[in-house]
């Protein structure tokens, strides 16, 4: 039987990380919506080290939606619904309301109307206080980009012109457009960030 689940190394490298910072983030119950979920690695981590919380992942593309039904599946939980097709760009969703939602390594891999989308959708789908989770690296204004990271960014615009690392201020002031506080920004391994916006 064929096994379609995907294994991306960067996952098994941030996902501890992550998690020490989703501590202080998640609620204790509800439902956590995951933008983008990729190969359902960080899903599955996750709903083990939160069994109070039911998890949404979610995912535009086939063989990510394949992968993250086979890891839940092989994991046996029963906290973790079915993946949805879910392009952040689009005004539908198929989610109506979460406790909390969760993006990992999206904003600079998607285009920008991702990033736009996505701050729409997850105004309409949380109530005042809960949080938007967004993890990767970005530009700051005030801090000198590291050489990975600039490599990195070219290595994305080569792959598509659309794709790159987005400058945190512009992040920042979508987030505020959209009715939500100002970031509450977590330094990660890798010259990453975890960057936690709240709906006001």
């Amino acid at each position: 039987m064929t096994d379609h689940r995907l294994e991306y190394p960067a996952t098994a490298r941030n996902r501890d990380a992550i998690l020490d910072v989703l501590r202080g983030v998640l609620p204790a119950s509800g439902l956590v919506l995951e933008v983008a979920s990729g190969s359902g690695e960080h899903v599955v981590h996750f709903a083990r080290a939160f069994p109070g919380l039911t998890f949404q992942p979610s995912d535009p593309e086939d063989a990510a939606l394949q992968s993250i039904a086979a890891w839940t599946q092989d994991s046996g939980l029963t906290s973790i619904k079915p993946p949805v097709m879910l392009d952040a760009a689009s005004s539908h969703w198929p989610v109506t309301a979460a406790g909390a939602i969760l993006c990992i390594n999206m904003i600079h891999i998607a285009p920008w109307d991702a990033s736009e989308g996505l701050f729409h959708g997850a105004a309409r789908l949380l109530s005042a206080g809960a949080p938007l989770y967004l993890y990767g690296p970005y530009r700051r204004a005030d801090v000198v980009t590291a050489p990975s990271n600039e490599a990195f960014d070219e290595n994305l615009k080569v792959r598509n012109p659309k794709w790159g690392l987005r400058d945190l201020e512009a992040v920042t002031a979508l987030a505020r457009d959209n009715g939500f506080s100002g970031p509450a920004i977590t330094e990660m391994p890798a010259n990453n960030l975890s960057v936690v916006f709240r709906r006001m």
